[in-house]
């Protein structure tokens, strides 16, 4: 708070909503399984959500899938009954995106592709309040880019949340060329209400923690392709040997096969590098509809709770 005040004095009138009590409810557009992600972590910390889809049926998809993934920690103890009623009475979803008319801070979680982030952005500009915050929780698109599609650049900033969002404890924070200090300052905030350590990041592609993990999980489908190791063998490698939590191939099967395709692809041609230059394997899964645990399979195979089970006779080997 002192920081933001300090701010105020030396910038003159500032564009900085008040946070003298905090973000009381925030919109998210878009409830995949990021969306939902992010609606669950902002619930769960008090704070009213506003989750926007496209039309009814998307919309209830979104709320079945938040269901699914609240029932899938209870089961697991990570939380009670009680803990999800809570949470789920401070969301409320709507198709109608004239209801964001006077939110201070919204967030865009659509599909990762610039022809449909932009023209959004162009959309939301003509319906919000001029003193808000347009966040995009894109991973590897420029916030530069997204910024030009409105007429408030100052206010326009990347929240790069990791999947799973309720479990990962930061947030990558990326300022675009224009973005202005309150902006950031009290997205910063923000990110500390809701859990999350927030990591300053300057616009680059891929950011921090996409432009590193990118390269490992492609060269981990590789070296499968290659017959180096089973997928077993590589991710008991990997997790074993550097005590991560997954395994790269499990890993790439959570964030969706087809997202880490997308991913590389763009950041492919962003930087030209050949380090991002998608596995042919990657493409024959996701062409085969093989997109990870939201289809049941991947590199692995997946109960309907997203649990990994050993590849079984009857998996469509990848080679």
């Amino acid at each position: 708070m002192a920081e933001a005040e300090s701010l105020k004095s030396l910038l003159g009138e500032s564009d900085l909503p008040t946070m003298s009590e905090g973000v009381d409810r925030v919109a998210v557009v878009g409830a995949g399984q990021m969306g939902c992600g992010i609606a669950h972590t902002i619930s769960s910390k008090g704070i009213e959500v506003l989750i926007v889809e496209k039309d009814e049926e998307s919309l209830k998809h979104s709320f079945e899938l938040l269901e699914q993934n609240l029932d899938r920690e209870i089961q697991r103890w990570g939380m009670t009954e009680s803990d999800k009623r809570a949470i789920m009475s401070r969301i409320r979803g709507t198709a109608d995106k004239t209801q964001l008319a006077d939110y201070q801070l919204v967030i865009e979680a659509v599909p990762e592709d610039m022809s449909i982030k932009s023209a959004l952005f162009h959309q939301l500009d003509v319906i919000l309040g001029p003193d808000t915050i347009l966040v995009t929780n894109t991973s590897v698109l420029s916030v530069t880019e997204l910024a030009s599609f409105t007429s408030r650049a100052r206010q326009v900033i990347g929240m790069h949340f990791l999947h799973p969002v309720p479990k990962r404890p930061m947030v990558e924070i990326v300022r675009g060329l224009k973005t202005s200090d309150d902006t950031f300052e009290f997205v910063r905030k923000f990110a500390y209400d809701i859990g999350k350590n927030p990591i300053e990041v300057y616009e680059s592609p891929g950011y921090v923690t996409t432009r590193v993990m990118l390269p490992m999980l492609n060269e981990a489908m590789y070296a499968l392709m290659e017959g180096v190791a089973s997928e077993e063998g590589i991710d008991d490698a990997m997790r074993l040997g550097f005590h991560f939590e997954y395994g790269p191939l499990q890993l790439s099967d959570h964030m969706g096969l087809d997202e880490v395709l997308n991913w590389l692809e763009s950041m492919f041609r962003e930087t030209g590098d050949q380090k991002y230059r998608p596995c042919p394997l990657l493409r024959k899964l996701v062409r085969a509809g093989h997109l990870g645990a939201k289809t049941g399979k991947g590199f692995f195979v997946y109960d309907e709770n997203g649990r990994r089970l050993h590849p079984s006779e009857d998996m469509i080997r990848p080679f």
